[in-house]
């Protein structure tokens, strides 16, 4: 059935069960990817230091690891052109199943990567050639993931339904860290020589998980309808064309994105303190707890179990910005993160599980009311032609600019600074007032009309 007939044809409960099925699938896929990815976030701040970068300053150890992690983040936009391009062509569906597969192999890859007393330095090498492909993976599946569920979804719900996708970044960090928790209770030579590697071997079985649920969804129909009247445009222009003697010009999903460049750049800007403040929280905040004098097995099951109370707040956040829009519940986070964030390290210092427990589970809850809303914002920017390309470059240059270089960048300043974390405070908060300035230009997309085709 084409797009535009099965959108006609499916009644108003038959498009529900289409949609909680879709967001289902999407959330779990989520889940799945960003067990992978983040599972490198806790490595990075706990074993990678020792294991591929022995011998160093411990702090410098850190900084050099969290550089392997970037590597992630700066291959996402280019996963999101390249998956985009196609998503945009050929559809959503096909493409997270490719990204899928190009993750959970790289991951488990990377539990098998000789550490530097075997390899030396190509020991690190592999791990950044595995991270970037990690990268380009999630880039793709990003973007595919949030429009798969935008797009089966009501005009109303869109907030809450692509929450999902993003819900599914907290609840892939539960199951990292409490699989990378579960093996630091090993003794510590045993944890650094094989005990990390088992959870990224465990990739392995979650995507034969993820691989069998992601056959089983429909690829989405506004898509398929916006296909065929492209398709009919294109047609009536190749004709119009070949009349006049002349080759119908071809639109290309990026090129289309790139010819607004400000909608692009406002929404790369506006979303990147979000990813900042997550990634600080789960890697430099982490180390920092650890250095204080924590337990390390304790300060990662405390943020296990933080963020499995992010994951409501998430998804509440995503649910609250379609009453209220999307741009004053993510100001709204950002503000009360500012103020929180003094608080924050000075529960984080305490040398208390139960004190490390609460300041991982206000920041993650406060940090999921502008999370939440985040999927549909920056989707709802882009035309359904190129919403797949857009959405995804603008989605991962706000995730390389907040997040890819923040936990080097942290721990660099923290470590300059002589270990005084005012100077780390004073970054975060300008990185947050930032995107609040951009949040505020951008325009407000609750009520945009997502049968739009062209962007």
């Amino acid at each position: 059935m084409s797009g535009v007939n099965q959108l006609q044809a499916m009644g108003t409960a038959e498009r529900r069960k289409e949609a909680r099925t879709v967001i289902a699938s999407s959330y779990l896929g989520s889940t799945i990817e960003y067990y992978d990815f983040l599972l490198y976030a806790t490595a990075a701040a706990v074993v990678f230091p020792k294991v591929f970068f022995s011998g160093m300053d411990d702090w410098v150890g850190v900084v050099a690891a969290y550089g392997t992690f970037a590597a992630g983040y700066v291959a996402r936009p280019l996963g999101g052109i390249i998956f985009g391009h196609f998503g945009d062509k050929l559809g959503r569906k096909n493409m997270l199943i490719i990204s899928m597969l190009m993750m959970g192999i790289a991951s488990t890859l990377i539990g098998v990567v000789p550490d530097a007393s075997v390899a030396g330095p190509w020991g690190a090498v592999l791990l950044v050639l595995l991270r970037v492909f990690q990268g380009i993976a999630v880039g793709g599946e990003w973007g595919g993931a949030a429009l798969m569920a935008l797009e089966h979804s009501e005009s109303g719900k869109r907030g809450f339904a692509a929450s999902f996708v993003n819900a599914g970044a907290p609840t892939g960090a539960v199951l990292g860290t409490l699989a990378m928790g579960a093996f630091a209770a090993l003794p510590n030579d045993q944890f650094l020589s094989w005990g990390w590697r088992v959870p990224f071997l465990l990739s392995f079985v979650l995507l034969g998980v993820g691989m069998f649920v992601r056959l089983k969804v429909s690829e989405s129909p506004i898509f398929k309808a916006a296909l065929e009247q492209e398709k009919a445009e294109q047609a009536q222009a190749d004709m119009e064309a070949a009349q006049a003697g002349i080759t119908a010009k071809r639109d290309i999903p990026l090129l289309l994105v790139l010819r607004r460049p400000k909608t692009l750049i406002f929404t790369m800007l506006a979303g990147a303190a979000g990813f900042a403040l997550q990634v600080v929280l789960a890697t430099f905040s982490v180390t920092y707890a650890v250095s204080k004098g924590a337990d390390r097995q304790g300060v990662l099951y405390a943020f296990a179990a933080a963020s499995a109370l992010s994951i409501v707040f998430v998804i509440l956040g995503g649910k609250l910005s379609d009453k209220l829009g999307r741009r004053p519940v993510m100001i709204g986070g950002l503000v009360l993160f500012i103020i929180y964030l003094i608080p924050m390290f000075q529960l984080l210092s305490s040398n208390s599980i139960m004190l490390i427990f609460v300041a991982f589970a206000i920041g993650l809850m406060i940090h999921s009311t502008l999370f939440g809303p985040l999927a549909a914002f920056v989707s709802e920017q882009f035309g359904t032609t190129s919403r797949y390309t857009g959405a995804s470059l603008g989605y991962q240059l706000a995730t390389l600019l907040g997040a890819g270089f923040t936990p080097g960048i942290v721990a660099q300043i923290f470590k300059d600074s002589g270990q005084d974390t005012a100077s780390v405070v004073t970054y975060l908060a300008v990185m947050s007032v930032v995107s609040i300035v951009f949040i505020l230009l951008t325009r407000e997309p609750k009520n945009n009309n997502l049968l739009t085709v062209k962007s």
